[in-house]
Order: structure tokens, then C-alpha cells, then sequence
């Protein structure tokens, strides 16, 4: 009953509704990531063709969310976390998700096509395919593995960014990827640790819904292990450098920490501090991944004047 009364509100859309449609939050560390690349890359790139770049790769991020909101309306209608969203409010009907997500897909793909070259729309086409259809329409029902595979949505944009300036992929854009996809899995294991019941009441198959928090607590831990050399690696790469790996270090130091936090930790502790070290993780992931990439771009930014890189 929920589902269906959510979607009978006669509220009518403003504008905000469609921005909304189009995940804001999610586009910004889109549109960050995929800037990096472009500046990160070891040739010049014509501030026009950059700009087009950022702003069509923003677009096709836009598209992915619209398409996954009206996928998901029936999920985020049950889930606290989300039923206040444009689809399962009501306040944007089905039908205009998907017609905002398939038209913006298809301007993005094309007008990035004409404005830099075909390997970088190729990327953004398989990034919009591979979050609406992949993720959204298959793993994430089906597994508790969803994250982790569809994690590589998510990592698609710097290397997209990176094929903007330089028409391929390298070691470089690799790295990028595969830091946002090893990132991707605590990053959100920490936050379904405190969101409680949203994900069982959805019937979506989490890894805390599948194989229990203490099995979620784990696997917080083994996949920051796994990301902490893949983190500080890149400091040895071409967009590396003494500023990247002190940042690197500091930075995977502190995420490792909590890691080891969260995995010393049973039930009862969380409930009885509201489950404060789980959300502070989650908050600190966020910054985690920024200041990684806004490391990145310092190197880029002062390789000219002889500082950065190694």
C-alpha cells in the first residue's frame, strides 16, 4: 500500500523536482573526478573542449540518475533514505523520469561524441548502459555483490575525463578507475550498517541483509585493505607525486582505522551510540575520495612551475 499511495499524491513538479531527477550530489563527484582526468592528462586541452567535456559527462551522470530513479521507485517508495524522491513522492510521474533520462542520455552521448572524440562518448554510452541497465536493473536485486560490481559506474568518470583530453586510456586512468571502484564497497557497507532496516523492508539484497552486519563489518575491513595499496600505488604513477603520497598515506591511515573500528565492533555498541563510528566512517569516505583526486590535481596544477610529479 505504501508503493501505491506514494504515487497518487497529486503534488505538481517544480523545477527542482527534475534537478532532483537527476542526483545533484552524485553529479558533482562526477563532474570533480572527470575535471581531474581532463587536467590530469599530460597534454593541453582547449578550455572550449574541456568545458564541453565537463558539462556533457555531467549531463550523461544526470541521465544515469533519472533513468535509476524511475527503475527504483518502487524500492525508494519503502525506503526511508529515499521515499522522499521525486517518483515514489509523486511529484514527477514515471513516464517523465524516463523520458528525462533517455533524452538526456542521448544528447550527452552524441554532443560529446562532436565535441571531443568517439572513445570518450563510447565511455559515457557503456557508463549510462552499465548504471541503468546493469546495476540498476540487474546486480542490484539479484546480489549482495551489488556494489562491488556496480562500483565501476561510478569509476568510469575520470577515465572518461582522461579520454576527453588525450582520445585513449593509460596505467593513469586505470588508476583513477580502480580507486573509485575499490573505494566503492566500504564506502556504502558503512552506510547500510546504520540505515537500519531500509534495505531488507526494499527487498534489496545488501551484503547486512544477506550475510549479517557482522559479515558486512568484515568486508568494511578486507576491502580497505585491499584499496590501501591500490590508494597509495598511484602516488608512483604519472599523475603521482610527493604531494599525492603524503596525502595518500594520511588519508588511507585514517580510513584504515575506522575500518578496523567498524570490525571490532558488535551490535549492541552500535546501538548504544546511535552507531557513531559507522557514520563517521561513511562521512570521512567522502572526503577520503575528494582529497585523493584534489591531490591528484595539485600535482597536475604545479608539474608546470617544477613541483609536481616526482
Amino acid at each position: 500500500m505504501t508503493d501505491i499511495n506514494a504515487f497518487e499524491q497529486p503534488t505538481e513538479a517544480g523545477f527542482g523536482d527534475y534537478v532532483a531527477l537527476l542526483k545533484p550530489r552524485v553529479m558533482s563527484l562526477v563532474v570533480f573526478t572527470a575535471f581531474v582526468g581532463i587536467l590530469a592528462a599530460p597534454v593541453s586541452v582547449h578550455p572550449v573542449v574541456a568545458l564541453a567535456g565537463i558539462l556533457f559527462i555531467a549531463l550523461g551522470a544526470g541521465a544515469s540518475g533519472a533513468l535509476n530513479m524511475w527503475w527504483d521507485a518502487d524500492i525508494d517508495a519503502v525506503m526511508r533514505r529515499t521515499m522522499k524522491r521525486p517518483v515514489p513522492s509523486g511529484r514527477v510521474q514515471p513516464g517523465e523520469a524516463l523520458g528525462l533520462g533517455l533524452a538526456l542520455s542521448g544528447i550527452a552521448v552524441v554532443m560529446l561524441g562532436l565535441a571531443t572524440n568517439l572513445l570518450a562518448a563510447g565511455l559515457l554510452a557503456f557508463t549510462i548502459f552499465f548504471y541503468a541497465v546493469v546495476y540498476s536493473m540487474w546486480l542490484k536485486r539479484s546480489t549482495p555483490q551489488n556494489i562491488v560490481i556496480g562500483g565501476a559506474a561510478g569509476a568510469f568518470p575520470p577515465m572518461i575525463g582522461w579520454a576527453v583530453a588525450t582520445g585513449s586510456v593509460s596505467i593513469e586512468s586505470a588508476f583513477m578507475f580502480a580507486l573509485i571502484f575499490m573505494w566503492t564497497p566500504p564506502h556504502f557497507w558503512a552506510l547500510a550498517l546504520f540505515m537500519k532496516e531500509d534495505y531488507s523492508n526494499a527487498g534489496v539484497p545488501m551484503l547486512t541483509v544477506t550475510h549479517g552486519r557482522k559479515s558486512t563489518r568484515k568486508h568494511v575491513l578486507v576491502y580497505t585493505l585491499l584499496l590501501v595499496p591500490v590508494a597509495i600505488g598511484g602516488a608512483f604513477t604519472g599523475i603521482g607525486g610527493p604531494i599525492y603520497l603524503t596525502t595518500a598515506v594520511f588519508l588511507n591511515a585514517i580510513f584504515l582505522r575506522g575500518a578496523w573500528q567498524i570490525w571490532r565492533r558488535d551490535e549492541t555498541q552500535a546501538e548504544a551510540d546511535n552507531y557513531a563510528v559507522e557514520k563517521k566512517v561513511f562521512r570521512f569516505s567522502l572526503y577520503y575520495l575528494f582529497l585523493h583526486f584534489g591531490a591528484i590535481l595539485a600535482e597536475a596544477a604545479l608539474k608546470p612551475y617544477g613541483i609536481g610529479g616526482w
